[in-house]
Protein backbone atom coordinates (compact mmCIF):
# COMPACT_ATOMS: atom_id res chain seq x y z
CA UNK A 1 0.00 0.00 0.00
CA UNK A 2 1.48 3.15 -1.18
CA UNK A 3 1.26 6.34 1.47
CA UNK A 4 -1.85 8.22 -1.05
CA UNK A 5 -3.61 5.12 -0.19
CA UNK A 6 -3.04 5.54 3.59
CA UNK A 7 -3.68 8.77 3.64
CA UNK A 8 -7.41 8.14 1.74
CA UNK A 9 -8.02 5.46 4.49
CA UNK A 10 -7.67 7.88 7.24
CA UNK A 11 -9.65 10.88 5.90
CA UNK A 12 -12.58 8.42 5.55
CA UNK A 13 -12.21 6.80 8.66
CA UNK A 14 -12.29 10.61 10.13
CA UNK A 15 -15.72 11.24 7.96
CA UNK A 16 -16.88 8.30 8.86
CA UNK A 17 -16.62 9.38 12.47
CA UNK A 18 -19.27 12.48 11.58
CA UNK A 19 -21.94 10.18 9.14
CA UNK A 20 -25.06 9.98 11.59
CA UNK A 21 -25.15 6.97 13.43
CA UNK A 22 -28.09 4.28 13.37
CA UNK A 23 -29.00 3.30 17.00
CA UNK A 24 -32.05 2.84 19.05
CA UNK A 25 -31.30 5.31 21.02
CA UNK A 26 -34.29 7.70 22.27
CA UNK A 27 -34.99 11.09 23.91
CA UNK A 28 -38.28 12.13 26.11
CA UNK A 29 -40.24 15.19 24.81
CA UNK A 30 -42.37 16.64 27.25
CA UNK A 31 -44.79 19.55 26.11
CA UNK A 32 -47.35 21.40 28.81
CA UNK A 33 -50.11 24.08 27.49
CA UNK A 34 -51.15 26.30 30.43
CA UNK A 35 -54.20 28.54 29.95
CA UNK A 36 -54.18 31.86 32.18
CA UNK A 37 -55.91 34.67 33.21
CA UNK A 38 -54.71 38.09 33.80
CA UNK A 39 -58.00 39.71 35.69
CA UNK A 40 -55.86 43.26 36.17
CA UNK A 41 -54.89 43.34 32.93
CA UNK A 42 -56.39 46.49 30.91
CA UNK A 43 -54.27 46.72 27.50
CA UNK A 44 -52.11 44.13 25.61
CA UNK A 45 -49.25 46.09 27.06
CA UNK A 46 -50.39 44.98 30.50
CA UNK A 47 -50.59 41.26 29.50
CA UNK A 48 -47.32 41.30 27.73
CA UNK A 49 -45.78 42.66 30.63
CA UNK A 50 -46.66 40.21 32.86
CA UNK A 51 -46.27 37.15 29.84
CA UNK A 52 -42.82 37.89 29.48
CA UNK A 53 -42.05 38.12 32.96
CA UNK A 54 -43.52 34.38 33.48
CA UNK A 55 -41.38 33.40 30.28
CA UNK A 56 -38.22 34.79 31.51
CA UNK A 57 -38.84 32.65 34.42
CA UNK A 58 -39.69 29.89 33.23
CA UNK A 59 -36.81 29.68 30.89
CA UNK A 60 -34.10 30.30 33.44
CA UNK A 61 -35.82 28.72 36.80
CA UNK A 62 -36.61 25.52 34.48
CA UNK A 63 -34.64 25.84 31.51
CA UNK A 64 -37.19 24.96 29.36
CA UNK A 65 -38.91 26.67 25.88
CA UNK A 66 -41.40 28.46 26.53
CA UNK A 67 -43.36 30.89 24.02
CA UNK A 68 -46.75 32.28 23.95
CA UNK A 69 -49.03 30.24 21.78
CA UNK A 70 -52.28 31.41 21.34
CA UNK A 71 -54.81 34.00 22.56
CA UNK A 72 -52.45 37.03 21.52
CA UNK A 73 -54.82 39.56 20.39
CA UNK A 74 -56.92 38.70 24.16
CA UNK A 75 -55.82 41.75 26.35
CA UNK A 76 -56.91 39.13 29.21
CA UNK A 77 -56.38 35.49 28.33
CA UNK A 78 -53.15 33.23 27.93
CA UNK A 79 -52.07 30.46 26.66
CA UNK A 80 -48.78 29.44 26.73
CA UNK A 81 -46.91 26.52 25.28
CA UNK A 82 -43.79 24.86 27.27
CA UNK A 83 -40.93 22.20 25.79
CA UNK A 84 -39.02 19.69 27.83
CA UNK A 85 -36.48 17.55 26.66
CA UNK A 86 -34.55 14.37 28.45
CA UNK A 87 -32.96 11.14 28.08
CA UNK A 88 -35.43 9.91 31.20
CA UNK A 89 -39.48 10.54 31.37
CA UNK A 90 -39.45 11.21 35.48
CA UNK A 91 -37.51 13.68 35.27
CA UNK A 92 -38.98 15.56 32.54
CA UNK A 93 -42.95 14.34 33.56
CA UNK A 94 -41.25 16.21 37.01
CA UNK A 95 -40.23 19.52 35.38
CA UNK A 96 -43.37 20.36 33.45
CA UNK A 97 -45.39 19.02 36.79
CA UNK A 98 -43.47 21.26 38.89
CA UNK A 99 -44.22 24.26 36.47
CA UNK A 100 -47.64 23.59 36.72
CA UNK A 101 -47.85 23.57 40.27
CA UNK A 102 -45.78 26.94 40.14
CA UNK A 103 -48.25 28.67 37.69
CA UNK A 104 -51.65 27.51 40.00
CA UNK A 105 -49.99 29.56 42.78
CA UNK A 106 -49.13 33.21 40.64
CA UNK A 107 -50.41 36.00 42.31
CA UNK A 108 -51.19 37.83 39.24
CA UNK A 109 -52.35 35.25 36.55
CA UNK A 110 -55.16 32.74 37.12
CA UNK A 111 -54.57 29.46 36.48
CA UNK A 112 -57.62 28.31 34.21
CA UNK A 113 -56.11 24.52 33.04
CA UNK A 114 -53.53 22.84 31.03
CA UNK A 115 -52.20 19.50 29.12
CA UNK A 116 -49.27 17.66 29.70
CA UNK A 117 -48.08 15.47 27.40
CA UNK A 118 -45.02 13.20 27.13
CA UNK A 119 -43.41 11.07 24.58
CA UNK A 120 -40.49 9.50 23.68
CA UNK A 121 -38.97 10.19 20.58
CA UNK A 122 -36.29 8.20 18.20
CA UNK A 123 -33.39 9.84 17.23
Amino acid sequence: MDLGEADLSRSERRLSSFAPRKTSETMIVGTLEVRLLVREARSLKDKRQVVRSILDRLRSQYNVAATEVDKLDDHRQVVIGIAAVGAETAPVRGVLQTIQEALRKHPIAEYLGGGLVVEREAI
